[in-house]
C-alpha cells in the first residue's frame, strides 16, 4: 500500500527547515554543510529533492541566483510547529486536547519547570478570555 503524502512536515523535512529558519536563506551547498556538520552527511541529490518537495509544500520558495537557486522560508516556524500539533491532536487524540495533555504529562519528557510555565500559560489564557 502506498504511503500517504504528510499534510505537515515530516522528520527529514523539519531537520531541513530547522536549518533554514536559523539560516534564513541558504543555497543547496548550505543545507548539506550544516546537515553534514550534525551528523548527517547527505548526497546533493538528495538534498536537492528534499528542497523540492519543501518548495512544491509551501514551506519554501526559491530563486534563482546566477546558476543556482536560493531558498527561504515561506512559513514560520511558529505556524510549521502548530500545523504538526494540531495535526498530532486530530490524528492521535481524537482532537480531544485534554487526552494529549495528560499523555504528555504522564511523559517522563516532562520538566517541573515545564509545568510551571504551563500554568502561567494557561493563567495567562483565562485572562485574555474574562
Amino acid at each position: 500500500m502506498a504511503r500517504r503524502k504528510s499534510r505537515t512536515l515530516t522528520e527529514v523535512e523539519l531537520e531541513f527547515m530547522q536549518v533554514i529558519w536559523t539560516c534564513r536563506e541558504v543555497t543547496t551547498e548550505d543545507v548539506m554543510e550544516a546537515l553534514r556538520k550534525q551528523g548527517r552527511p547527505l548526497s546533493d541529490g538528495t538534498v536537492r529533492k528534499m528542497l523540492s518537495i519543501l518548495v512544491r509544500k509551501g514551506y519554501l520558495s526559491r530563486r534563482r541566483r546566477g546558476r543556482s537557486f536560493l531558498y527561504k522560508p515561506r512559513r514560520g516556524k511558529q505556524e510549521a510547529t502548530s500545523k504538526m500539533v494540531v495535526d498530532l491532536l486530530k490524528r492521535a487524540f481524537g482532537g480531544q486536547a485534554s487526552l494529549m495533555v495528560a499523555a504528555l504529562i504522564d511523559s517522563s519528557a516532562l520538566r517541573e519547570e515545564d509545568i510551571d510555565e504551563i500554568r502561567q500559560l494557561i493563567a495567562e489564557r483565562e485572562q485574555e478570555t474574562t
